[in-house]
């Protein structure tokens, strides 16, 4: 993964939990330079430690940190550079989720050597749908319902998430049902 992602997790743990927090995670993880350069490719391992050295030490389901970081990084990315490519996607919840992988399409000219996850949308109705997410890496769905709940704040709808379908269950990908405006309020 690049840097930029590490470095949203660095700003994560400090704006929730303070430097001193984000130093016992960087090390734990074996991090000997936390100072991540944003378009430096990084091994995912090293991503993928950081995330369990924050469990260990937040005491948190590693789960329950991905998706904090999913959420918050629908809003990291527009503040690194990344809005314009944000506004392009959509402007309600359903166009974006829609344009994701036409959106990492563009990022990709920024970040050659980028492997983002697909996404493809299906049963869209007036108040749900179905988000298909396709990802190389393991483990990675729970940014992927943080993203979706992160999502529903830059547009201000209400939104519910739910794993539907996981590949940990032997599926070919993770499949969720979105509930949005008055459907997700409902719930709520």
């Amino acid at each position: 993964m690049y840097g930029l992602i590490n470095k949203a997790v660095h700003d994560l743990v400090v704006s929730k939990f303070g430097e001193t927090t984000w130093a016992e995670i960087a090390r734990k993880a074996g991090v000997t330079d936390p100072n991540f350069i944003s378009m430096e490719k990084y091994p995912d391992d090293v991503t993928y430690k950081l995330v369990g050295a924050a469990s260990e030490v937040l005491k948190a389901p590693a789960e329950q940190i991905l998706e904090a970081f999913g959420e918050y990084w629908t809003v990291y990315s527009a503040e690194a550079g990344f809005g314009h490519l944000l506004e392009f996607a959509g402007n309600n919840l359903v166009d974006f989720l829609k344009n994701l992988d036409n959106m990492h399409t563009r990022v990709a000219l920024t970040f050659p050597k980028l492997e983002p996850p697909s996404f493809r949308v299906s049963d869209i109705t007036d108040s749900s749908l179905r988000l298909h997410y396709y990802s190389k890496r393991p483990g990675l769905a729970p940014v992927a319902m943080g993203m979706v709940k992160g999502l529903g704040k830059r547009f201000d709808t209400p939104v519910s998430v739910r794993l539907d379908r996981s590949r940990a269950d032997g599926h070919d990908h993770d499949e969720f049902v979105v509930l949005y405006g008055d459907a997700a309020r409902d719930r709520g």
